[in-house]
């Protein structure tokens, strides 16, 4: 009985330690956050782990959920929860985002690889065939025009110009998100212009 009373009162002295830990956090003292990270990195570190699957990514969840203990310090309630287990919290929802962020971006990125194929199967001609050349530049000319402005300009820059999304994001003063899109829906609007006439 001693034993379990021993663990008890030993649990307890580390929570109310890190709670103390965290009140002088949010009083913005930075040996305290430092102290902190020595306490948790590793936990937090699993934690973010067992959600990326990636060690690169997880240390970079780590370094923003620590940003966000700092931050956020101040709101945190000791009557609903035990310190660790917040900063668990922060940290998996955090790992939970950046996984969502990645999946997006993957699926993004390859739809725009699928586009791209496509377009490079609508825009190759046979050079031995000087009319079905012709006849081909001047389907993909006439589908290029229908488009709006924008998917027209986001498009004529990636596929004529040469020039990354980044790139174009920067020429045009435009959201890298919002170019992605434009290309996406130009590409998916000349599939089905084009389409049928090759």
């Amino acid at each position: 009985m001693s034993v379990i009373d021993h663990s008890n009162s030993l649990s307890s002295a580390v929570i109310d330690a890190d709670c103390n830990l965290l009140r002088r956090v949010a009083l913005g003292d930075h040996e305290s956050l430092r102290e902190l990270h020595s306490r948790y990195s590793g936990v937090l570190s699993a934690t973010a782990f067992r959600v990326l699957n990636n060690a690169t990514d997880a240390e970079e969840v780590v370094q923003e959920a620590f940003v966000q203990i700092w931050e956020k310090a101040s709101i945190y309630d000791p009557h609903r929860g035990k310190p660790l287990t917040w900063a668990m919290t922060l940290t998996r929802n955090k790992a939970i985002d950046r996984l969502r962020r990645v999946q997006r971006r993957n699926r993004l990125q390859d739809e725009i690889e699928q586009e791209a194929q496509i377009w490079d199967r609508v825009v190759e001609h046979d050079s031995s065939d000087a009319v079905a050349s012709l006849e081909t530049k001047a389907i993909v000319r006439s589908a290029v025009i229908q488009l709006s402005d924008d998917q027209r300009k986001a498009i004529e820059l990636a596929f004529f110009s040469g020039l990354t999304q980044f790139e174009i994001a920067a020429r045009l003063k435009t959201p890298l998100g919002t170019v992605k899109a434009r290309i996406r829906r130009g590409m998916m609007k000349l599939r089905q212009i084009i389409g049928p006439k090759l």
